[in-house]
């Protein structure tokens, strides 16, 4: 689960149901002095980074004497209860009779007995008093007074109120005055179905993270090799090593990451990056855990096994991403903490009105309190959120796209610049031409020798081009290597000479224009031009941002003609071209500071740009350190449509969380006035209270299927 010190801990909770649940849990780890502490209802998890002092025990303990239950990692209780099923039909078997007295006439006197009744709620009394009451004290030992202090208060109340009249006035007319038994059992039976409801609806919005895990086969096929001969043997998955060799045949899934040994296919990896067309995999290529070998068979040898795949990174992002909180949800978090505390007074504020004031009778003063409690849904706010975060995020997931944060999915919604470097982004970085210009006097073999050598230790996308484009050199020994951010590469050859491959930057006193200039000793030795072209997509994104009135502008260190040209085919009306990385930094903070801006690149020299912006989006082949600063990572071929989508996911997200988060508070505002004037009995309070948790998850699952451009 984790260790002590500075290293996360997750850890699997039982028994939260709402979001001061997971509030009041957060204020006990961070009055422990526990840090980054996240606990989300939804999923049922906790994860935070302890104190020093502290022991993974003792987060424990903290969590548990609030009365929550941690589980094991996969969320297996040994507590033996009774399951939120089994309690809903049991309270129902009992609260049917009790409904059938009221809307069926002529039922056998039994009905109307006050002690038949009694007998029938009990059961349904004790469930509920157990199930909501055990939440309820948990929740006001933590500080966080929840939902269920309303729901057992007003099932107290009715059953109170209820034994003390058949007590007082047994065997009297009056007695009628009093029986409300028919209420204790419709809010437990009402409340649980809601949250059965609830809890199936919740883990549909987080179904993404299983329908990923589920990518990887039940059985993997090990070779073993003994003496001459060689075996299959079929193990589970978890079971495999590094260096083990797996066979995977047509159809089927690889277990694990690993590099092809022998035989050759084309791989499924829609799932995984994104990328739907098929992708050949020969001798020595690289598999992904979970992707589909269309055809085959293929041998592999094991590089990365469980927590160390692509898939478990991938699966742990999500989980990540989906447990971040927005901003938007602060306001919601802020005003949940509050909002018991003020039912409770309006609840008791009504009764005291109508009793003393308007003369009420009492069990209508009583009902009316009772209403107000149990029609109050804090749980519709604290869903709100969280639920299409997990949704959006999870679509996105879905697509290929990786969302470190809700933060980052609720900017994405509310972009207004977009910002792309040049090359590797909107071109393909895989320049089709490379044509160089030796000076008079120039060792022609040796500058191409040197090229190679310094190009070959390089990260930058243009560099591999101009490798892909030269015929394989003999390499030279470079010593020194270093790669200067935006400007170029430089290293001594074995000779001592001093060598620089770079922009124009690397001279500037030069008059004539070219892509690259190489420099021996400080002398200008030979420059080269590349033709670029521009990625596929390119134009259909471009024209999507400008559809929706988002400023695009094309950033980029490289010449301002080249940059131009790229512009004016792609419709970019904004070109700012020979900038360095700090120049890159001034212009995206500029942007930002006018409103959520969005940069997409990749490079090292793109890494403080990503990071700068609003939201970062790094393309998956590009260098680790620009994906590590980005808030987003779009794979594949064709990625730059996948940052289309992944903006109009964020710009449905944060409009569904607007949806939520309306209903819910309009929901309170209206009801609670309705229900306090006596316009609603207990019963249709809580299944309005129910179905309005159940309406906000609704909305929340419709993000799967709404239409993307």
């Amino acid at each position: 689960m984790g260790t002590e010190g500075s290293q996360r801990l997750n850890l699997k909770v039982e028994g939260m149901d709402c979001a001061n649940c997971a509030l009041g849990i957060t204020r006990r780890l961070v009055r422990s002095g526990d840090h980054d502490v996240h606990v989300d209802f939804t999923t049922g998890e906790a994860s935070l980074f302890l104190a020093e002092h502290r022991k993974e025990t003792d987060a424990i303990a903290d969590i548990e004497s609030l009365g929550y239950k941690v589980v094991d990692i996969h969320g297996h209780s040994h507590s033996g209860g009774i399951s939120l099923t089994t309690k809903f039909f049991i309270c129902l078997f009992f609260t049917l009779p009790l409904f059938l007295e009221h809307i069926i006439p002529g039922l056998p006197h039994l009905f109307h007995n006050g002690f038949f009744q009694l007998a029938l709620t009990t059961p349904v009394f004790i469930i509920g008093g157990w199930h909501f009451g055990k939440s309820a004290w948990n929740s006001l030992r933590s500080g966080v007074p929840n939902m269920d202090v309303l729901i057992i208060t007003g099932i107290l109340a009715s059953f109170i109120y209820s034994v003390a009249g058949l007590i007082m006035y047994n065997g009297s007319p009056q007695l009628e005055e009093y029986l409300f038994f028919e209420t204790t059992g419709s809010i437990t039976t009402l409340v649980l179905l809601g949250n059965l409801f609830e809890q199936r609806s919740v883990k549909r919005t987080s179904s993404a993270i299983g329908e990923l895990a589920a990518l990887l086969p039940e059985k993997a096929r090990r070779i073993v090799t003994i003496g001459n001969s060689e075996r299959e043997e079929m193990i589970s998955p978890e079971l495999l090593h590094k260096e083990d060799i797996v066979q995977v045949n047509a159809g089927e899934s690889f277990p694990a990451d690993g590099v092809v040994v022998s035989g050759a296919g084309n791989v499924n990896e829609s799932m995984i990056s994104g990328e739907s067309t098929p992708v050949g995999k020969p001798n020595g290529a690289k598999v992904i855990g979970g992707s589909i070998l269309l055809d085959g068979p293929i041998r592999f040898r094991v590089t990365g096994t469980g927590q160390q795949s692509t898939l478990a990174q991938i699966i742990e992002m999500v989980k990540s991403a989906q447990r971040e909180k927005p901003p938007v949800q602060k306001l919601a978090d802020k005003i949940s903490a509050w909002f018991v505390p003020i039912v409770l007074v309006i609840s008791a504020g009504t009764f005291f009105v109508e009793y003393f004031a308007l003369s009420f009778e009492l069990k209508n003063a009583i009902m009316n309190a009772i209403a107000v409690l149990v029609i109050s849904c804090p749980c519709a706010m604290g869903l709100a959120t969280p639920t299409a975060v997990m949704v959006g995020i999870g679509r996105a997931a879905k697509k290929g796209i990786l969302i470190r944060s809700g933060k980052a999915l609720e900017e994405l919604g509310q972009v207004r610049t977009v910002v792309f470097d040049k090359t590797g982004t909107l071109t393909t970085g895989n320049f089709i031409r490379l044509d160089f210009g030796f000076r008079d006097g120039t060792d022609r073999n040796e500058i191409q020798r040197i090229a190679w050598s310094l190009e070959k230790q390089s990260s930058h996308p243009i560099a591999s081009s101009i490798i892909s484009l030269m015929q394989e050199q003999q390499t030279v020994v470079m010593s020194q290597v270093r790669e200067e951010m935006g400007i170029g590469i430089f290293g001594i050859d074995p000779q001592n000479n001093e060598w620089r491959i770079g922009s124009w930057r690397v001279a500037p006193e030069e008059t004539e224009k070219h892509d690259l200039f190489i420099i021996k000793n400080g002398s200008v030795v030979a420059s080269a031009d590349l033709q670029d072209e521009i990625k596929t997509g390119a134009k259909e994104t471009v024209d999507y941002l400008l559809s929706r009135n988002i400023e695009v502008v094309l950033l980029s260190g490289d010449r301002k003609e080249k940059c131009e040209v790229v512009a004016a085919a792609l419709g970019i009306t904004t070109v700012l071209a020979e900038q360095l990385p700090q120049e890159k930094l001034e212009r995206i903070a500029g942007y930002a500071a006018k409103g959520k801006t969005v940069m997409v690149g990749d490079g090292i020299n793109d890494a403080p740009s990503l990071a700068r912006a609003n939201v970062g989006i790094s393309l998956s082949d590009a260098s680790k350190a620009a994906m590590n600063s980005a808030q987003v990572i779009v794979p594949g071929e064709n990625n730059l449509l996948l940052v289309k989508t992944a903006i109009e996911i964020g710009d449905k997200s944060l409009r569904t969380i607007r949806q939520n988060l309306f209903w819910a508070f309009a929901y309170n505002i209206v009801a609670i006035p309705v229900a306090s004037a006596g316009l609603l009995t207990p019963m249709i309070a809580a299944l309005a209270m129910s179905f309005s948790d159940v309406f906000v998850i609704g909305n929340s699952l419709l993000l799967r299927t709404k239409k993307l451009k």
